[in-house]
This record gives C-alpha cells, structure tokens and sequence, in this order.
C-alpha cells in the first residue's frame, strides 16, 4: 500500500516541478522508446503514433482561438490546453503494449505524469515494460507498477487526475466507482458484443473474406472484434462456405500449427470460451486442445439469441451465425442488447448502412478499419466505454481546455452596462453586447468593430443625455 502512494506522490512532485512544460522534453520523451527495435505486430501503431505527435504536438498545444462576441471583440480570449497532472494508465492482456503505450504518447504529448499499470494475465510483457521503459523514459515521470488484484486496488485509492483504463465493463464499473471517490474523470475502453450484418446484396465472397481475418486474428481476443453474423436464412449456408474457403488460404488444413494462428490467454478462459458452445450447432471447427489453450475457429449456425453465447462478449475464436427475415429484424435484435464497442455491416446499398443504430464505431463493408485511422477518435458509448482516444483525440482527451480572456484597462465606460444600478437602458446595453458574436476578424474588421463600438457609446452617451434633459 506505501509503495503505491510513494510512487503517485513521487510523480506529483516531479509534475509540480515543471518539468514536463517544455515542447522539447515531450518530444524527447516520445524519441527514447522508438530506439529499441521490436518485432511486436502491435506496436506499429505506437511508431505511427510518435511520428504523428512528433509533427503536430506543437500545433495541438498552442492557444486556440475562440470566436468572440461584442463584449469581448477587444480582449484576447482562447482556449489553452493544460495538463491535468498525474495519470493512471491501466492496459488490457489481448495487445499488452499498445493498449498501454498509445494512451501513454497522449499523457506524455500533454505533459502529463504517468503511473502505468499492465494486466497481470501478460505477465511477461508486464515484466519486459518494467525493465525497458526506465532505460528510455525519464523514470522520474513515468513509472510503471505490476502486480495483481491487489496492487491495481490500491493504485485505485489512490488519488489521480485522470484514469485511463482498457478492458471489460465489470472491471470498468469497478474503476469507475473507485475514480468517484475522487471525482477524478475516467477513460473506460471496454468492449461489448460487436454485430456484423451482412446483406444478400453484397459481395458475399469479400465479405466473408474480411470477416474471417477480423474475427479469428488473435484469436477473436479482440475488443472489436465481429462478435456475431446476422443474416437473412437463404445466404447462412454461402456464408459458412465461403468461411470454410478463406480458412483453408489462411490457417491451411491444419490451423493448429500455422504460425499464424494464436491460442487463448490461459486455461480459464479456454474453459470459459469452449463452454459457450453447449447450446450450439457446428457449421466448422470445434476441435481444442486444452494443453495448448488451443481452440479451432469455429462456425455456429442456427444460432438462437437466447443461448449462453448471446449473453456476453466471446472474445474467442467462435463465430455464432444468427438468421433474421430482414434488416428490421436485425436492427431490433441489435437494439435489445447494450451499445457495443463497433457495429459493422455489408452492403451496397446505402441506405442499409444509415439505418445502423448507435455503437463506439461503425466501419462499412469491412470490420475493425476504423481503428486504424489515427484522425477519428476511437471510444465507446453506454456499457461499451466513454471518452475517446487516438491521436489528437488523446491530446484532447488528456488535457484540460483552460478558458482564457486578457482584457485590457482601456475603455472602460462599455463595460458601465454590467455595474450596478441596473436599469433598463444598461441591461439592454449588456444584452446587445453579449448577443452579437463577431466573425474571425481581420485587422481591418477589428477596426471596424471598434469604430461601431465608438459610435454605438456615443449613441447611448447621447440617449443618456437626452433622457436627462427630458
């Protein structure tokens, strides 16, 4: 318990300092990981991370400014992103890395301290981020702390500014009620069960094809990973077929030993995985191996949405097959059912995908793309998640947007309308300023406001007079 507080008071110190406000340290911090050369499919996404922030932190950083109204046509008002302070980090053990390192270059873009918490089910990965990260990272910053249950509970009593945390919504609510205590805001990455329509108008044989690596990469132990099929009855059996097709060119005969098929985590949810299929007909696959955490990918047809498999999210290499008479259908199966992390669809026709209802995400006539386009934001919605992330979108989401206005001492008679005694002529006076909102101006439209405010004082300077006189 006093190690976890030590290490959070220790970076709030180092991030009370000021270290972290200077452009080039966050650059330098980011430069320092890309030095270790790895294979990791994952971190990829890291590399593609640092070179965007690398070119745009500047950019995101600086004040941004804000349309004004009449009030404030004088002052100098703008948003300035700041750093909240110290940030926990928790990351999920189906990509150990990038779910931890991609909200790490946001924190560290922003000048944020950082507390990095990997799961303990990738315990070598959490062992490997240990020793690595002090060697690149300034340690004083940005440590990270591994352990179990027990150590991420008491990083949790802990205080923080923000909490990053990746993995399911039982362990989310749990974070999230723990944040309360605080009132420290969250980022919940979770999952859900993420349906894939596929229309009988479609390219049946692409996208199959597209299905099938997005469902079985890793293993199905993906958060966006396509969850379920839904389709009309006359297409389930073109759709097992052409499944059947694309595993052959994938995985070959054998898909146990590709070397690019992977297993289930560990043996608890390998026995949690294989017991969702009791209910269910095998249209392919079936075959495991529990010494090996070894399933096959797996079709079921003829899936019924009151089976075991409908009720949470598999995260495993089973495809459930779900038969429904039209589009509507499928949109109210959808809509019974919480708000996934992505929905995906097939379709030419245009309107199908419109008629989508709400989701994190959504990519058409493939699945899992919209991850990996770093200028959309990626985040859930309602059971899935909040907050958003990936490139500028964690600046943003890692920042607090300060509400700046510089006003001058000069002219102070149109600010008259705000001080007591309020009447009638000052409360119209203040209404008039507030209401009218400027364009991006020029210097010559500043000039010409400025001209407008002038003749607008000497209006009300004169209507003053008058009714003094009357």
């Amino acid at each position: 318990v006093q190690m976890e507080k030590q290490v959070v008071d220790g970076l709030r110190e180092v991030f009370q300092s000021g270290r972290s406000r200077l452009l080039q340290y966050r650059k330098q911090q980011h430069r320092a990981p890309n030095t270790y050369n790895t294979s990791l499919f994952e971190l990829i996404s890291i590399e593609n991370d640092i070179k965007l922030v690398e070119s745009d932190m500047a950019d995101w950083a600086a004040p941004r400014p804000v349309k004004k109204n009449l009030n404030s046509t004088l002052d100098d008002v703008y948003i300035k992103p700041k750093p909240l302070g110290v940030v926990l980090i928790i990351g999920t053990w189906n990509y150990s890395w990038a779910m931890i390192l991609q909200p790490l270059v946001g924190a560290i873009a922003v000048g944020n301290a950082a507390v990095l918490k990997p799961s303990e089910l990738s315990e070598h990965s959490a062992r490997l981020m240990k020793e690595l990260l002090p060697l690149y990272l300034d340690k004083e910053m940005y440590q990270v702390v591994t352990g179990r249950v027990l150590e991420t509970q008491e990083l949790l009593k802990q205080r923080f500014d923000h909490i990053f945390y990746t993995g399911s919504s039982t362990v989310g609510k749990l974070v999230m009620e723990a944040a309360a205590r605080h009132l420290t805001p969250v980022t919940l990455e979770l999952g859900g069960k993420s349906p894939c329509y596929v229309d009988k108008n479609c390219d049946i044989v692409v996208g199959c094809r597209r299905i099938t690596w997005g469902k079985f990469a890793n293993c199905g132990q993906m958060c966006i990973a396509p969850d379920y099929i839904l389709c009309e009855p006359s297409i389930q059996d073109r759709i097992v077929e052409e499944i059947q097709k694309t595993l052959l060119e994938f995985y070959h005969k054998d898909p146990k030993s590709s070397p690019d098929y992977c297993r289930i985590i560990n043996t608890r949810h390998f026995d949690r995985v294989l017991a969702l299929m009791n209910e269910c007909t095998i249209a392919l696959g079936g075959e495991s191996d529990r010494s090996q955490c070894y399933i096959a990918p797996t079709v079921l047809k003829n899936v019924l949405p009151h089976f075991k498999i409908m009720q949470e999210e598999i995260f495993g290499p089973l495809l459930p097959i779900i038969t429904v008479n039209d589009l509507s259908e499928a949109i109210h199966l959808i809509n019974a059912r919480e708000k996934p992390l992505a929905r995906y669809v097939f379709s030419s026709d245009k309107t199908v995908f419109f008629s989508l209802p709400v989701s994190g995400g959504v990519t058409v006539n493939y699945v899992l793309m919209h991850y990996t386009v770093d200028t959309l934001p990626f985040g859930g919605v309602g059971n899935s998640g909040m907050g958003r992330y990936h490139g500028r979108h964690t600046f943003d989401q890692l920042s607090h947007h300060r509400a700046c206005l510089i006003k001058s001492f000069a002219m102070e008679s149109l600010n008259d309308a705000r001080y007591p005694p309020l009447t009638a002529a000052r409360l119209r006076k203040a209404k008039f300023f507030m209401q009218h909102r400027l364009c991006s101006c020029s210097g010559i439209c500043v000039w010409a406001v400025i001209a407008s405010l002038l003749a607008i004082g000497l209006l009300v300077a004169l209507i003053v007079v008058l009714n003094v006189l009357v």
